[in-house]
């Protein structure tokens, strides 16, 4: 039986990853801060159902002897780096402690694995704002970086340090420079998220208007469902590897919400303010990737589409709060 390790289990890539290679079956083990071990019933909502069937260890990414101590005791075939400081507004806030966390933690686990486990397959979670002000449509592989934020750039270091490793170790790491992925499991500090609790929210009379930034930035929005089997083919094939995660097609932030408030019968223009106060210092105004080689390579398929994407995030989120309003005695509209 493989036995992988995953940091940010917690989180949305991280559970559905979890289930995945359990159904695959993996002993999957799960790095969280004690203070999550603590506080389960608020911090393990994504993987409550699947808790009893993983392993959970206490540990911190800004500690080299977290992780040393963990990796001194278990041996793992499969390491996949999840765990992030990952809302780039945040990152802006907290410039320090996004670098510290996502650059040094990065570091940290692969020197731990190269001293004590250096054959552990090694997978970065990159991202498509590393290539932040695009220099060419689409993104690929080959494509600089240009990050435009705090977190654009710790993950474009956690990149060289996965790459340095290979190269300077011949350890097998590989990089995944994944476009934005959603799901009903995204954190709702997201734009697509906030979108979607908010249509929910305003169908059934319990909000009135939705504020958001530039409506007219671009993403390439895929479902998180697929982009973990992404991961778990890079880590498979036969040598270790850069490649570019996406759906290939744009999408504004005011054709989300179009779409969004369309499932629940409502016009986007109704509710939806545009407030300069949720703009970016440095907007990325474009992110389109390429996923070609991971085709060609991987044989790596999405099964979502945009639009099914959208509407598993609104239903998911109208369920969710009319769920609430029963639970509290309110009749649901």
């Amino acid at each position: 039986m493989k036995k992988a390790l995953i940091t940010g289990i917690t989180g949305q890539d991280g559970s559905y990853l979890a289930e995945l290679l359990l159904e695959k079956g993996y002993e999957v083990h799960g790095l969280v801060r004690r203070v999550a071990l603590e506080m389960p019933e608020e911090r393990f909502g994504r993987i409550a159902h699947i808790q009893h069937d993983i392993i959970l260890h206490a540990g911190s990414l800004e500690s080299y002897p977290s992780l040393f101590h963990i990796l001194s005791r278990h041996k793992f075939d499969e390491c996949y780096h999840l765990a992030a400081q990952s809302f780039v507004a945040e990152s802006f806030e907290d410039g320090f402690s996004t670098m510290n966390s996502n650059s040094n933690g990065t570091h940290y686990l692969l020197a731990a694995l190269h001293q004590l486990q250096p054959e552990c397959r090694f997978y970065f979670a990159g991202s498509s704002e590393m290539f932040g002000k695009v220099r060419e449509v689409p993104q690929r592989e080959t494509t600089p970086f240009h990050p435009r934020s705090p977190y654009g750039i710790s993950k474009v270091a956690g990149y060289y340090l996965s790459l340095n490793y290979r190269e300077a170790y011949g350890m097998f790491c590989s990089n995944g420079m994944l476009f934005n992925h959603e799901s009903p499991r995204r954190g709702f500090e997201f734009v697509t998220r906030k979108i979607t609790h908010h249509v929910a929210r305003i169908k059934l009379g319990l909000a009135k208007e939705l504020r958001l930034g530039n409506l007219a930035a671009k993403r390439d929005w895929g479902h998180a469902a697929d982009y973990v089997r992404a991961m778990y083919l890079m880590m498979q094939h036969h040598e270790p590897g850069d490649f570019v995660i996406a759906m290939g097609e744009t999408h504004s932030v005011r054709e989300f919400c179009e779409l969004a408030f369309a499932e629940a019968g409502l016009d986007y223009r109704d509710f939806v303010i545009e407030d300069s106060q949720f703009y970016r210092p440095a907007e990325v105004e474009l992110l389109v990737g390429d996923a070609t080689r991971a085709r060609q390579v991987l044989g790596w398929r999405p099964k979502y589409t945009f639009r099914q994407l959208v509407s598993e995030m609104v239903a998911n989120d109208r369920a969710a709060q009319e769920s609430e309003l029963l639970r509290t005695g309110v009749t649901v509209p």
